[in-house]
């Protein structure tokens, strides 16, 4: 259902609220670049420091922004299930065409506390649904066999965006939801055409904030079969996804997207932005690729 390309987008900040001048620019330039769709308020957006007044607001600028360009997709997890619940619920109501759903984190719940979490949600939401499994983030990780369970029992789950970064579980995972409507997602630049050999249809992308372009192309090539023209494509810039995440997630790319002139280099504490020392060696690569 959701194929190629989607940027986990992020959340450009002014002083005193959401830049929504640098957002509009952001969200265009996207467009622009052929991107297949648009994840918002996901972890690279930062929603852990926004209000709910902030990120209603943000929803519902992205979709008279968008207008219906390309998927709509809004992160809606939360640790407590009636959280979730109520996030996924009004952005249905909302007009959303998706929604992604961390895995509840801190709580390190049991997988059965997983699949039963994935269960109320869609039992009170009929939206497609991406399940997020990034382990280092939460503490809880979605084995294979639950994912199995979930496609194979809740028809509205349609992908699971992996970001293990274990290449033999997600292995196992694709044999796991082999034969059902459940697609495989790479949550993780670094890995999405080893995930598209694997069978994976779609990249939810942290780098193509600032290359959106380039990593449509790469999925688009691995999505014909064409590995060895995306293996080629991703070379050029590994070593720039791998300074992206030198420090965490999203301070790279909003240093580099303030470079690009996309947005401010502004974050929201408890994050800081990046590092003089790391700073100077992204935009010495950028440099190097001509990005800037």
């Amino acid at each position: 259902m959701f194929e190629g390309t989607y940027t986990a987008i992020i959340t450009p900040f002014g002083e005193t609220g959401v830049d929504y001048q640098s957002f509009e620019k952001l969200i265009e330039s996207q467009i622009a670049g052929g991107i297949n769709g648009l994840v918002f308020i996901g972890t690279t957006g930062e929603p852990a420091t926004m209000t709910s007044d902030e990120k209603r607001e943000l929803r519902a600028f992205a979709l008279r922004q968008v207008n219906g360009r390309v998927p709509v997709i809004f992160g809606t997890g939360c640790n407590c299930t009636a959280t979730a619940v109520e996030n996924s619920v009004q952005a249905q109501k909302e007009g959303a065409d998706g929604i992604l759903v961390v895995s509840p984190y801190y709580n390190k719940c049991t997988q059965e506390g997983l699949y039963l979490h994935y269960k109320a949600i869609a039992d009170k939401c009929s939206l497609p649904m991406i399940i997020y499994n990034v382990p280092g983030r939460t503490g809880v990780n979605i084995l294979p066999e639950t994912a199995g369970r979930l496609a194979r029992s809740i028809p509205s789950i349609v992908g699971i965006k992996e970001a293990c970064g274990n290449l033999e579980q997600i292995a196992e995972t694709a044999k796991a939801i082999a034969g059902t409507q459940l697609q495989l997602m790479s949550g993780d630049d670094k890995l999405a055409v080893d995930i598209a050999r694997l069978g994976g249809t779609t990249l939810i992308s942290v780098a193509s904030n600032a290359l959106p372009s380039e990593f449509s192309r790469l999925m688009a090539f691995a999505g014909n079969g064409e590995f060895d023209k995306a293996d080629a494509l991703y070379s050029k810039y590994d070593r720039f996804v791998d300074l992206l995440f030198s420090e965490v997630n999203p301070i790279p790319i909003k240093y580099a997207c303030a470079q690009l002139g996309l947005c401010k280099n502004i974050l929201r504490l408890p994050l800081t932005p990046m590092s003089e020392a790391k700073a100077q060696i992204l935009r010495e690569e950028m440099q190097r690729l001509q990005i800037i």
